[in-house]
This record gives structure tokens, sequence and C-alpha cells, in this order.
């Protein structure tokens, strides 16, 4: 993993013992697709629990990959070659060793054509195989032509998005501004961010909208694999590094470097050194004394500061 970057001299202090308070919210399940791809009726997302028991559970839970557990293939329309799922076409296609000319993704939104895991039909995107009847995932959206068996995920197709997210519907809601989706919990408190996710993650670069490791919103609304903010901290870095704002409570660690100064008095040449510095927290611009140490921001009382001139 890349290094996180460095995020101020005063926020990368040993012995932190400072508590996240990012927050978090639905997983996405398909990517988005093109504007230019309407949804029909007819691609609704469907919970196959109305067919023959017998018909819906041959081979459930049986078939599939890492990523889903399905009871049929996809051929990709880029390549006219058969994978378990657009996960296993892409990590086929963009492995190191492939010639970085062939490195290609699958437009998932234009499969077309699905085989059958039992009987080996070659189809139309359906839930149900035309020949044997089987279910092929009791998840089902025409509209990200997704398959999935295991339902204990709790799918859901949302038309903001415009992919399939986890977690039951009922537990999130969209936001318009942000584009995405985010807990119940944080409807009327967290930080709109036009367009939260429609980035890649700051520290390793995953586009964060489509991907399948779970994300988390920092105080400030940018978004980070939660995996990447808590390898952040292990590295002692707490400001986001995209906007520098700290990421959690500090207010510890700036009394302790109130003591540090106070104990730290500067050489005579220093005594009357005025410098001017940006707040990163609060974004105030101030003249304040120079000191080796840190400099305080005199607004919000934050060490999370930048010299800007001297």
């Amino acid at each position: 993993m890349e290094d996180p970057v460095n995020l101020g001299t005063n926020l990368h202090l040993q012995g932190s013992n400072a508590e996240s308070t990012t927050q978090a919210f639905a997983v996405t399940e398909e990517s988005k697709l093109e504007e230019d791809h309407p949804i029909h009726e007819d691609d609704e997302p469907v919970v196959a629990d109305t067919v023959n028991s017998e018909t819906l559970d041959d081979g459930s839970l049986k078939y599939g990959c890492s990523h889903y557990r399905r009871r049929c293939r996809i051929r990709a329309p880029c390549c006219d070659e058969i994978f378990n799922c657009r996960h296993c076409h892409n990590e086929a296609k963009n492995d190191i060793n492939v010639d970085q000319k062939e490195r290609h993704t699958i437009p998932r939104h234009e499969v077309q054509r699905v085989i059958c895991s039992l009987c080996g039909t070659e189809q139309e995107v359906r839930q149900m195989c035309v020949n044997c009847g089987v279910c092929m995932g009791k998840y089902f959206c025409g509209v990200c032509k997704l398959f999935d068996d295991d339902i204990s995920k709790r799918q859901y197709h949302c038309d903001g998005c415009g992919i399939c997210r986890i977690g039951g519907q009922e537990n999130f809601f969209h936001c318009d501004k942000c584009r995405c989706c985010y807990a119940n919990v944080l409807r009327d408190s967290h930080p709109c961010v036009e367009g939260a996710m429609h980035h890649d993650c700051p520290v390793c670069f995953e586009y964060l909208f489509d991907s399948m490791d779970d994300v988390t919103v920092m105080p400030c609304g940018h978004t980070i694999h939660k995996k990447c903010f808590k390898e952040m901290q292990q590295h002692l870095q707490y400001a986001c590094p995209l906007c520098f704002k700290s990421v959690c409570d500090m207010s510890k660690v700036w009394e302790k470097l109130d003591m540090e100064i106070a104990a730290t008095p500067m050489p005579d040449f220093y005594q009357n050194k005025s410098i001017w510095i940006l707040c990163n927290d609060c974004g105030a611009n101030s003249e304040v004394p120079f000191h080796i140490v840190g400099h305080k921001c005199p607004k919000c009382k934050s060490y999370n500061t930048r010299q800007t001139r001297g």
C-alpha cells in the first residue's frame, strides 16, 4: 500500500490515543450504469421466493467464485470470453502479466449473455434458465446484470446510485448531493461533499464508488477505504489526505503540545520573530510567534497548521 501523505508536522505525533469519528455507508455490489442505458420494468431486482423450492435450491451456493455464489457465468461483451463474474474478468485482464495494451475492464452494463452452470445452456440475461429452469441467482438485478445466491447480504438496487448495494434498503438513504447511500443515522448529520465517492481512495487509489471493500466517511466528508484509514492511524497520520482536516479528536495532543512549548523557550534571536500560518482545521490565517515545536491557531486552538509566510 502507498504510504499515506505526510499530513502536517503536528499530526504524526507518537502516543496519540484519539478515537476515530468516521462514519460508514452502504457497500456497493455492482458499478454505476451509463446514463444512456435506461432502466426498464423487466430489469427490476428480484429476490426469488415464489418459484418451486426444489428448482430454486438446486445447486444453490455450490457454484460461483470468491466474489459471488451464483449458478451462471457471463460472456464478456468486450473479449467474448466466459468468466464467473465481472470481477473475475477484470482481475484476469488487468493482471500484471497481461500486456498493457490488452488490459481492459468489462463494460458490465453491456453483458447480454449468460451460461447456466448446471446445464451449460447459453442464453440472454435472465433469472431462470430457459433449458433446465434452475434459478441462476436468488437475487437478480437485470439493470446491473447481477446474480447472487447469498441473499443474507440483503441486496437492493438504488436508483439514485444506479447500482446494487447491500445492507437492506430500509437501513439506508440516498443523498443526491453526495450521490451515494448513507446509513439512516446520518440523514441529518453527515457533511455533504459533491460526488463524495466518485473518486479514487486517497491512499490506495482504487475507485471508491464501485469498490467491494468497506468505505468510511471522515468528519470532513471525504471518503476512504476503512482498511486504508486504519493503516493511516497505524502510521500516526490523523488528518484527511485531501483537505488535511483532523479526522479525530486531537484535543489531548494539543494539550501536550501546549506543555511542550511552555517547557521549550526559544533562543533570544527568535523571541520576537512572527510568522503567518493557515489552520487546516478552521481555515483561519493568523500571525503567531515562531516556535520550533509547532504553531497554534489562535481561533480554534489547533496545532494542525502550516506556515504560509515568514
